[in-house]
């Protein structure tokens, strides 16, 4: 080791170093990067500041003249960094080593100066580092080691883009030390990144984990929580104290209680300013106050002297939190105390969690009244200023003290000062204690009146008891019990307000919106509510009326309509009389080859290279826009080549021959009749002289017979080949 550090470590009062302090500045670890993992409070700072020297110094005893960095340690938290820096300082003040800090909150041109003058040592967080990286305030040309402090907890707080970039920009040369209280696997993929040929060091054992903290879970009854915070921190009087919180509302909430109690408390969250939060850490050093309120930013490396009480008032949220926040006390060989509040709630939970971490903790409730006043007397009978030989002064005043009381009376008197100066303790509940109903409040005298508002005008008492109180005069103290009735709502007045109810009613004692107030003689009978119990309205229906299956009628569902639907369907006559096939005509259709026309073919899906024989000649129309006899027997009547040559009057599908002229709307409704008048039909154009009688085609067609419009095949038309 090298003599000016070993001289620091020995005014420090150092005599043997750590198990950690030891492994990491072994002889053969000199030039390896090193992935470490011990306890909290094992000595991390002073031992990573020993594994560096030899790289830093090499064979000198001293630094040279400051000039671009040599080293470069990155932690979490701003308080973490400065300790780091303290702990660094004292170890390299004989080799005239010259440490910066660059740290989040701070002024950054302050920085960007003390960085241009020169310095051996850089400490930072990750943030303000890479800051200062890429405005070129920081040249990392030079660097011949990097420590990541608290590795773990960089990673968990979303800092692994910031390491990257900064081990991306330090010289490939360097030799990087990760030190960590637990070796996650994202800490492992970090290592295998960044670091060549890592050595792993560990000092973690079972034996020695917690050998030092006393782990205690405090069984408190629901609601007694604060209070059971309160008698530990008077129960542990002359010691310091850190309660951690999960929330910075509850930090502020239990500052705030804890100094009206009259305890000396700071507060340590992120809500705070960098000053603020180092104004707070230095008064609990210099010992101005005696408990510190804390998030977990407080939790990771901030050393603390005379802390020997870490209080948990929420659990922590998993075990690496747990053993962080314990890890304040118990440091250096000290003995501490970290103790759990445990509602009955969170009983299951502070189980599991003491599991997980591999902590047996002592299950124990919080001190009583009687425990820390028996404690406040022995620390009195104890105390070493009863050792101390008076002054002169202090002799001459005792004297004259004995002169005008006696004995007893002086230190009755002194007693009473000592008890004035500290805060009375909380009463506790038993932990398995229920919270206390509230004993119902005795009304007293009281009178009862009718108001002629009840269930059937939807009266409710959310809305009686402000009309009460408004046109009323009342206060809702006078008010008793509100009880609706089916019509009417019987009220309780207590027999001070009654007077006054009265005067402010109208002369028919009417209170507002209509409802009128008459007196109720004694005690009235209330009605039982019928609200969900009793039977319901004749009927069985939600509001009356017949059951459910009936609403349609006095019959069943089932026999609603007069017969059954499978017996005869409905109408004097059946649906169908015939078989499907013959539902248009009286006897079954002959064969196409028995009638006395020729078989037709769709001309739309001829093909005339496949007809036999030569094309069939076609009948001239006549001038007057008739059709051949031929085709009239043929098509005549039927719509889309449907219906039978000649229907009864007023067929749907089958039109009469000859019509009244413009007899029908649509012309026999969907066909056109052969005769008529001249566009007689709307849509239907009748075979005049203008019109050949198409559906949906427009009237007004030529003489010669030819339709102007398209559209459906109208009753005398027949579709034309395109030859």
């Amino acid at each position: 080791m090298i003599s000016s550090l070993s001289e620091a470590l020995a005014e420090r009062g150092y005599d043997q170093l750590t198990p950690v302090q030891e492994a990491v500045s072994a002889p053969e670890l000199v030039a390896s990067d090193l992935l470490v993992s011990a306890q909290t409070g094992s000595g991390k700072t002073v031992g990573f500041g020993l594994a560096i020297a030899p790289t830093l110094l090499g064979e000198a005893e001293r630094f040279g003249p400051a000039a671009l960095p040599l080293a470069l340690i990155v932690a979490p938290t701003r308080e973490l960094a400065f300790q780091v820096r303290s702990e660094l300082e004292w170890l390299y003040a004989k080799t005239g080593a010259v440490v910066a800090s660059c740290v989040g909150g701070m002024d950054m041109r302050q920085e960007r100066r003390a960085l241009e003058r020169g310095a051996h040592i850089v400490v930072g967080t990750p943030g303000r580092l890479r800051d200062h990286i890429e405005r070129n305030s920081l040249d990392l040309g030079d660097i011949r080691a990097v420590v990541l402090d608290e590795a773990d907890e960089m990673l968990d707080l979303g800092f692994r883009d910031d390491l990257e970039y900064i081990l991306g920009e330090a010289p490939e040369g360097r030799r990087t030390l990760l030190f960590s209280a637990t070796v996650p696997p994202m800490i492992v993929k970090l290592a295998e990144q960044f670091q060549t040929d890592a050595q792993r060091v560990s000092t973690l054992t079972g034996a020695t984990q917690h050998a030092d903290i006393a782990y205690e879970a405090v069984r408190v009854a629901q609601g007694d929580g604060e209070a059971a915070i309160f008698n530990l921190l008077r129960f542990h009087h002359d010691k310091g104290a850190i309660v951690f919180a999960n929330t910075r509302a509850a930090v502020n909430h239990l500052t705030a209680r804890l100094t009206n109690r009259g305890l000396a408390t700071v507060s340590l969250s992120g809500e705070l300013s960098q000053s603020e939060r180092t104004h707070a850490l230095q008064a609990m050093r210099d010992g101005r106050a005696r408990v510190c309120v804390a998030t977990d930013v407080a939790a990771r490396g901030i050393d603390l002297p005379n802390l020997q009480l870490v209080i948990h008032a929420d659990l922590p949220t998993n075990t690496e939190s747990l053993l962080h926040r314990s890890g304040r006390t118990g440091r250096a060989g000290r003995k501490g105390i970290s103790a759990l509040i445990v509602p009955p709630k969170a009983t299951g939970k502070a189980q599991r969690l003491l599991k997980w971490a591999k902590i047996t903790a002592e299950w124990t409730e919080a001190p009583s009244a009687e425990d820390i006043q028996a404690a406040d007397e022995t620390r009195l009978m104890e105390d070493p200023a009863w050792a101390q030989a008076p002054t002169e002064e202090q002799a001459a005043f005792a004297a004259r003290l004995l002169e005008r009381h006696g004995p007893e009376a002086i230190a009755a008197a002194y007693l009473r000062l000592y008890q004035e100066r500290q805060a009375a303790p909380e009463e506790l509940r038993a932990p398995d204690a229920k919270p206390e109903k509230r004993p119902a409040q005795d009304f007293g005298p009281s009178r009862w009146f009718a108001l002629s508002v009840g269930q059937n005008d939807r009266a409710e008492a959310r809305w009686l008891l402000p009309l009460l109180c408004r046109a009323g005069g009342l206060d809702k103290t006078q008010i008793g019990a509100i009880r609706v009735q089916d019509s009417e709502t019987l009220v309780e007045l207590a027999e001070p307000a009654v007077d006054g109810f009265l005067s402010s009613l109208g002369a028919d004692n009417v209170l507002e919106e209509g409802v009128s107030v008459r007196t109720v003689e004694g005690v009235p009978t209330f009605a039982p509510r019928q609200r969900n119990s009793g039977p319901r309205p004749e009927g069985g229906g939600k509001f009356g009326g017949k059951p459910k299956g009936d609403r349609f009628g006095d019959k069943p569902r089932g026999d609603r309509f007069d017969k059954p639907r499978g017996d005869k369907p409905r109408g004097d006559k059946p649906r169908f009389d015939k078989p499907k096939g013959d539902r248009f005509e009286d006897k079954p259709r002959k064969p196409r080859e028995d009638r006395d026309e020729a078989p037709r073919k769709s001309a739309s899906f001829s093909n005339p290279s496949e007809r036999a024989g030569p094309p069939r000649d076609r009948k001239p129309r006549h001038k007057d826009g008739a059709k051949s006899d031929a085709l009239r027997e043929r098509t005549e009547g039927a719509v889309f080549g449907k219906g039978k040559p000649g229907g009864k009057p007023g067929a749907k599908f089958g039109g009469k021959p000859a019509g009244k002229p413009g007899g029908a709307k649509f012309g026999a409704k969907f066909g056109g009749k052969p005769g008529g008048k001249p566009g007689g039909a709307k849509f239907g154009g009748k075979p005049g002289p203008k019109s050949e009688g198409r559906v949906w085609g427009k009237p007004g067609g030529k003489a010669d017979g030819k339709p102007k419009g398209k559209g459906f095949v109208g009753a005398n038309d027949k579709p034309r080949r395109k030859d």
